[in-house]
């Protein structure tokens, strides 16, 4: 798997989707170009997310695209997900690489660059960086909400890992995430919350791509 070809990545959040099912903004983002799906959906209970996991996971293996799970490393085995995403307060890389393989994507979240050596030392395959511009998806400290493109190219230029930009991107301003040596950007409600999540995906590949 070429992380480093990933430039939309996907973060699901059925609270954002304006009424529609997860599934649904996924094969609408699919068919819009995005490269990696991100099941997150905190809002759903257990079921649910185990239940719209095995859906997704039919819609991303039909593409060609990775499935990772936000956090839970239970639920990506459970669904035979490609891999997991962990926070700073998640369990360890080396338990998920225990219970997923070793051939399993693990994905960190950082906000510093010694966050980022960390995960990297720990055996992260790639970082999302962030909050970028901001966000408000989820409850982060000061410190670590809209920190800018700066700290992006601080990480990137750093670490050897793959930078995904999270936080506040959209089409309108991903290319400067990029420019600053991110490998592409993730996004939530600049797909999820969008009328046409299809047309919202590739305008932000476009927006990465030039």
């Amino acid at each position: 798997m070429n992380i480093t070809k990933w430039r939309i990545y996907l973060v699901t959040a059925v609270s954002r989707s304006a009424g529609r099912s997860t599934p649904e903004v996924v094969a609408a983002a699919l068919a819009g170009g995005v490269d990696v799906v991100q099941l997150r959906d905190k809002a759903a209970t257990d079921r649910e997310r185990y239940e719209t996991g095995l859906r997704l996971r039919e819609l991303t293996a039909a593409a060609g695209v990775p499935l990772l799970v936000n956090d839970r490393i239970d639920l990506a085995a459970a669904i035979d997900a490609d891999g997991v995403h962990l926070g700073q307060t998640d369990l360890p890389v080396s338990v998920a690489r225990e219970r997923l393989g070793e051939g399993a994507v693990v994905g960190v979240s950082a906000s510093t660059v010694e966050q980022a050596r960390e995960a990297e030392a720990a055996g992260a395959d790639y970082l999302g960086v962030g909050a970028v511009y901001g966000t408000d998806s989820k409850d982060v400290s000061g410190d670590r909400d809209g920190i800018g493109t700066e700290r992006i190219a601080a990480v990137a230029d750093a670490l050897g890992l793959p930078v995904i930009g999270i936080g506040g991107v959209d089409a309108g301003n991903a290319a400067p995430v990029v420019e600053a040596g991110a490998t592409g950007v993730a996004a939530l409600s600049a797909i999820t919350a969008a009328e046409d999540p299809e047309a919202a995906t590739a305008a932000l590949r476009a927006a990465v791509a030039e």
